[in-house]
């Protein structure tokens, strides 16, 4: 399984309705778990982002999910794949 890293940034139409962002959260987890993607975190946060989104699955089930939720406008993400230390010490071995 994949680990993605997304930063995410409300959409004007995000913020106007940043009430509904605690549902709309409900409604991005479920659509992950049908489809297979486990979250693995989830925060709201200050600064340059709005939230950060922690999820693990297959590369087109993650990237499914992602791209399902910045669709409905309420949100634009900057998605960054992940590696574990264990991953990336196997991603160095293979160097010459």
């Amino acid at each position: 399984m994949a680990t993605f890293i997304s930063l995410i940034n409300f959409t004007d139409q995000g913020i106007r309705n940043v009430k509904d962002s605690p549902e709309r959260l409900n409604a991005f987890r479920a659509l992950a778990e049908k489809l297979g993607v486990s979250i693995k975190g989830t925060y709201y946060t200050v600064g340059h982002y709005d939230m950060v989104v922690v999820v693990e699955g297959s590369d087109e089930a993650a990237t499914t999910v992602l791209l399902a939720a910045g669709s409905l406008g309420n949100v634009r993400s900057q998605t960054l794949r992940a590696f574990s230390q264990d991953e990336m010490k196997k991603i160095i071995s293979k160097m010459p």
